[in-house]
Formats: structure tokens, C-alpha cells, sequence
């Protein structure tokens, strides 16, 4: 779902949805992103807290005004600061040449969304970026591990190819692998890890 108010509902609890800790993924790839990073669907703030802890200035954009609340009270527990933008991403305007890496953790959009989106991140990367994304892949459809259950929104290394043109793939694996992140996302699952470099 993307849809504000079916993610305040969601994030609207004590505990976190996705637990407090980074994806795996991009704790293993965290030498990767050199900043400013945007981070994309950022949710409850486990992504930005963890790159703000590696030294790296992050703009954490969601559509959840409760989860970026969320999401600065673990900053500050965690004593680093991030940057919250509550927005659309259908209607997100990043700025251009700004961002030494973009990071999509879960965030599955809509082809509509992403067709508008994709060409403004490709934009949003300064030379050289970095774009690092896992998303289930369209394989998790038949999992009850997490994800939507729209095939629109789960992603393949095609789609990504197609849709993000202008960056050079560095990494590109679909795959199946434990994914642990607090209640939401347990269990064997099937994702895209795409790593993607802006030309110099």
C-alpha cells in the first residue's frame, strides 16, 4: 500500500514495525554511500539513524508523519541528528546534483509513481553517486513474509534496468534470503538487491 494515512495506522504504536537495526543489505554495502544521502520511504528511521551513525548527513523522506516522529526519537537516542521530510513521493521533488547516494529500502511504488520518480533521482545524484536498493522481488507474491501483494509494485533487475537508464549497474542479484526486521518482515524471502553508479 502506499497510502499516508494506511502508514500513520501502521506506525502509530510504541514498539517498531521494522524493528530499530538497518536492512543487512545496506549495513553490508554501508562503505558504498558517500553523503548527502536521501533515503527514500525511510518509515521509522532505522536506515537514516544507521547512516548518521557512520558520519553521513541523511534526508530520511516518507509519507508518514507519525514514523519520521518515530524516526527522530531514535536519532536522539542514538545521538545523531537527521533531516525528516514529510512528502508524496509521487509528488517529491529531490534536488538536482545534490546526492552523493540514494537509498530505496522497501520502498515498493507503483509504476506510475516510479516512472515519475526514477528519472528525478537519476537527476538527484551528483557524478559518481551511488543508488542502493533491495525490494521484494515479484518472485515474494506467493510468500507470507511481508511485501505488498501487488505485482506492480515488486520489482525485478529488468524493471530497474529499464527504469533507471542512466546509472551503470554495479550489483544486481535477485534472490532469496532471511529477512528479520522487527514484526513486518520475517521469514524466507524473495528480493532485489541493485546497486547502480552515476556517470561521472
Amino acid at each position: 500500500m502506499y497510502n499516508k494515512n494506511f502508514w500513520d495506522e501502521r506506525y502509530n504504536a510504541d514498539e517498531y514495525l521494522y524493528g530499530t537495526e538497518a536492512n543487512s543489505f545496506l549495513v553490508k554495502n554501508a562503505d558504498s554511500p558517500q553523503g548527502p544521502v536521501l533515503s527514500l520511504s525511510e518509515g521509522e528511521g532505522r536506515n537514516a539513524v544507521f547512516l548518521a551513525t557512520r558520519g553521513l548527513s541523511v534526508l530520511g523522506v516518507d509519507c508518514s508523519e507519525v514514523g519520521l516522529a518515530k524516526a527522530q526519537s531514535l536519532a536522539q537516542s542514538r545521538g545523531v541528528v537527521i533531516e525528516t521530510e514529510v512528502a508524496d513521493l509521487a509528488e517529491f521533488q529531490p534536488k538536482e546534483n545534490h546526492f552523493g547516494a540514494i537509498v530505496s529500502i522497501s520502498a515498493h511504488l507503483p509504476s506510475a509513481i516510479r516512472h515519475k520518480l526514477y528519472p528525478l533521482i537519476e537527476k538527484a545524484l551528483k557524478p559518481d553517486g551511488i543508488f542502493l536498493l533491495e525490494a521484494y522481488s515479484e518472485s515474494q507474491l506467493s510468500k507470507n513474509t511481508g511485501g505488498p501483494k501487488d505485482i506492480d509494485m515488486l520489482m525485478t533487475v529488468a524493471k530497474l534496468r529499464q527504469e533507471l537508464p542512466n546509472l551503470k549497474p554495479i550489483s544486481a542479484l535477485e534472490i532469496e534470503r532471511e529477512v528479520s526486521e522487527g514484526k513486518g518482515h520475517t521469514g524466507i524471502a524473495s528480493v532485489v538487491q541493485y546497486i547502480a553508479r552515476k556517470a561521472v
